[in-house]
């Protein structure tokens, strides 16, 4: 009995350290949003290379920041937001990266390198971008109808727009209506923001996260403003909906890979940073997560639809007048947070 309860034992610990991502030498332990990458991909690497990955999910870029800072987590590679990349960079959370065991780099294209949040790509690779748009169904709204923020203002939409649970996006959208940037930190401005959020209350039908998808994949809502990301999900759901990224301005979000500070396995790391920046894994992986791609290479071997799509691959003027999240002060963060949360509560 004492032999088989040491064995169930030691088969317990094995397991843990396995969930954990201590197991041996041979791994890549990646942190990585849900449903983020073709699980076919993760098999082929785990093939060619005889690396096996230990993949565990986080829902936001906070919770991710939280494990890694606090210590205790195994991560060799991990998938942050722009603005957290500087955060993480800032709090010397990251391993810059050895260009010279990176074999993909010249298939990036240029609008994507050496952006404000990590000036010369010193620790981050770009994975997938995206913009901040709006959804509208053609059943209800004429094609061409909607083309600005301001739009959404119009009281023939009262109670039928739906916005993504997100502070930063909904209070940024009200900013650049105004002409205003959407890293603002003039408290009279954001307070102006609110005051002009607050009048879109009435067309309001919900604002949620998720269920955004359900409710226009099921025609049960004729608005929405959410990322294009999401919008790629729900136009391949329905096909009439679409997808408008207002030309006035939005936000150019990116993903990235970076290696935490907590990576052990650094030969596995750059293993699968070359694979993934290869174009036919990057195309492979594009078609199945359905954001756009940075890589050029790869880009060019989607397909044409997909490629020249202007709502998910915009044009070079309206690339210009977007802009990408800077990582505000707390105070301002806070701000942004306590304004926004102050709409919910009121609306009407």
């Amino acid at each position: 009995m004492i032999i088989i309860a040491c064995f169930g034992l030691a088969a317990t610990s094995a397991h843990l350290a396995k969930s954990q991502g201590a197991t041996g030498d041979n791994v890549l332990n990646f942190a990585n949003w849900g449903d983020y990458i073709d699980p076919a991909l993760i098999k082929k690497f785990e093939k060619e290379t005889g690396y096996h990955v230990n993949q565990e999910t986080f829902d936001s870029n906070e919770a991710m920041y939280t494990k890694i800072k606090q210590g205790g987590t195994h991560y060799d590679l991990t998938v942050p937001s722009e603005y957290m990349v500087e955060k993480m960079a800032h709090d010397k959370l990251l391993i810059p990266l050895d260009k010279s065991k990176l074999s993909g780099m010249n298939n990036f294209g240029s609008d994507f390198m050496n952006q404000s949040f990590d000036p010369g790509n010193k620790y981050s690779i770009p994975y997938f971008w995206g913009t901040l748009g709006i959804i509208y169904n053609d059943k209800f709204i004429k094609p061409g109808t909607i083309k600005h923020w301001n739009d959404l203002w119009s009281t023939k939409y009262k109670g039928q727009i739906m916005l993504i649970d997100s502070a930063r996006d909904i209070m940024g959208m009200s900013l650049v209506s105004m002409g205003k940037s959407m890293n603002t930190t003039d408290t009279p401005t954001l307070a102006a923001a609110k005051a002009k959020l607050d009048t879109l209350s009435p067309n309001v039908k919900a604002v949620v996260a998720d269920e955004i998808k359900m409710y226009m994949e099921n025609n049960e809502a004729p608005l929405a403003v959410d990322w294009s990301g999401e919008a790629s999900e729900m136009l391949y759901e329905n096909s009439h909906l679409h997808y408008v990224v207002p030309t006035e301005g939005s936000n150019l979000w990116f993903d990235n890979f970076v290696i935490p500070k907590t990576a052990k396995h650094m030969k596995a790391v750059y293993a699968f940073l070359n694979f993934m920046s290869d174009p036919k894994n990057t195309a492979q992986n594009t078609d199945y997560v359905g954001y756009a791609t940075p890589n050029n290479k790869a880009r060019a071997l989607l397909d044409k639809s997909v490629r020249e799509d202007k709502a998910f691959y915009p044009d070079e003027a309206t690339m210009k007048r977007l802009e990408v999240y800077k990582d505000l002060a707390p105070t301002v963060v806070g701000k942004y947070n306590d304004m926004f949360l102050e709409f919910k509560m009121f609306r009407h």
